[in-house]
């Protein structure tokens, strides 16, 4: 069983801050691209940070130099440290892991997705 598990939302008024984690967990080779998605309310899923295991990144222009993507290759982990928060950032937060596992003898490569955890924005 493979999984990531995302924690660190909840409400915050404009202009503050939150850290978002994700951990991923099982018989995990490698973890290769990882990438934090968001779906506010009645819009489409969109991308918000991705970062390579050689820690390249890449960011929405709607969140560059506000937020910032970070991982520990050896736990497993990426953070999302959300600065300067607005409105508009409210959504679920998704934690997408891009890895290779292993089962039954056999090598598996997958997009494994968190549940989501909710960013309100609000004043």
């Amino acid at each position: 069983q493979v999984q990531v598990v995302e924690s660190g939302g909840g409400l915050v008024q404009p202009g503050g801050s939150l850290t978002l984690s994700c951990v991923a967990s099982g018989s995990i080779l490698s973890l290769n691209d990882m990438g934090w998605y968001r779906q506010a309310p009645g819009k489409e899923r969109e991308l918000v940070a991705t970062i390579t295991s050689g820690g390249r990144t890449n960011y929405a222009d709607s969140v560059k130099s506000r937020f910032t993507i970070a991982r520990d290759n050896a736990k497993k982990m990426m953070s999302l440290q959300m600065n300067s928060l607005k409105l508009e950032d409210t959504a679920v937060y998704y934690c997408c892991a891009h890895l290779t596992y292993t089962t039954g003898g056999y090598y598996y490569h997958k997009d494994s997705w968190g549940q989501g955890t909710q960013v309100t924005v609000s004043s």
